[in-house]
């Protein structure tokens, strides 16, 4: 066809564009898996990470708590620790865009945070000011420790579980890109590359035969001619030369006989459909549904030599 001044999937380069086109974008589709994949991996291990600190975390308000009751006081660190605490448990369902961390959509995590919510908001507000240390009971804060510990178990454990499921989906997915990558390749091995190269034999055959015809056939019938010419030339009789005049003139049928072989040869071409000419037709046709071919573009899905008019 012919676009402009352009003139694209002409002759036999239309499966090379096929076969290229096909392999960029199966290389692309590939590594966009593959990226997709690694990016999954990273925020299924950060978020796992995150839930396993935050169990760390209520445990070092557990020891603060017990440090300034009995101990010196450090409110900055448990300041610092329950407002971590606060913070990424919040974090770890509504999703943060700084720690690159989704939204949480799995229904069965949710709801063990519903559960754990409660513990979270009663440490945080009985703890959040340092002048109320003295009148919380060690003990409750001991227990919602515990049930946060219990629970936060629970929900890394849930984590894990989802995140050993994605990547088993992952690399069923990547399997069957895999597969269907080698079903592609093959196809294309068989019929887009080896019609190719079938054609570039064929041609070569051509180009050979066109060869042996100039070599030996053509020159051979021109020698004639010029030794007919010569005899013309000293030949004085009336009748003889218009005997070889007959001669030259049967010398000049053959060499268009020749010629005639020449250029059949050139344009012959095996009338079998080929393969890929199939799929060739399929794109033209989504290219003509969308409107990206003209309507009065010249399609050539031949091996011959072909001239177009602008």
């Amino acid at each position: 066809m012919k676009i402009g001044n352009f003139e694209i999937f002409k002759k036999g380069f239309r499966a090379y564009y096929l076969l290229v086109i096909s392999i960029v974008v199966l290389t692309i589709t590939i590594q966009s898996m593959t990226q997709y994949s690694l990016n999954k991996q990273r925020s299924t291990a950060l978020i796992v990470n995150l839930s396993g600190k935050q169990r760390m975390l209520s445990q070092k308000v557990l020891n603060e708590l017990y440090s300034c009751r009995y101990h010196n006081c450090d409110y900055a660190e448990m300041k610092l620790a329950l407002t971590k605490l606060y913070q990424m448990n919040r974090f770890l369902q509504e999703g943060n865009a700084a720690l690159r961390l989704e939204p949480l959509e799995d229904e069965t995590i949710l709801k063990e945070f519903s559960r754990l919510e409660p513990h979270v908001e009663w440490l945080y507000s009985e703890l959040k000011n340092f002048r109320d240390f003295e009148e919380v009971s060690f003990n409750d804060v001991r227990y919602r420790v515990d049930r946060f510990v219990t629970i936060m178990d629970g929900i890394v454990s849930l984590f894990q579980k989802k995140a050993e499921k994605d990547i088993k989906t992952m690399m069923i997915i990547e399997l069957e890109l895999a597969i269907f990558s080698i079903v592609i390749l093959i196809f294309e091995i068989f019929f887009i590359v080896n019609p190719i190269i079938s054609r570039i034999m064929d041609q070569k055959k051509k180009l050979s035969e066109i060869a042996w015809h100039q070599s030996h056939v053509f020159s051979s019938h021109m020698k004639n001619i010029a030794d007919l010419q010569y005899v013309l030339k000293v030949e004085k009789d009336p009748v003889r030369q218009k005997e070889i005049y007959g001669f030259i003139a049967e010398e000049l049928d053959e060499l268009k006989k020749v010629s005639k072989r020449m250029v059949k040869s050139l344009e012959k071409t095996t009338s079998e459909a080929k393969p890929h000419h199939l799929v060739i037709r399929k794109v033209e046709s989504f290219l003509e549904k969308y409107k990206l071919m003209p309507s009065n573009s010249e399609l050539i899905d031949d091996g011959k030599v072909h001239s177009v008019k602008s």
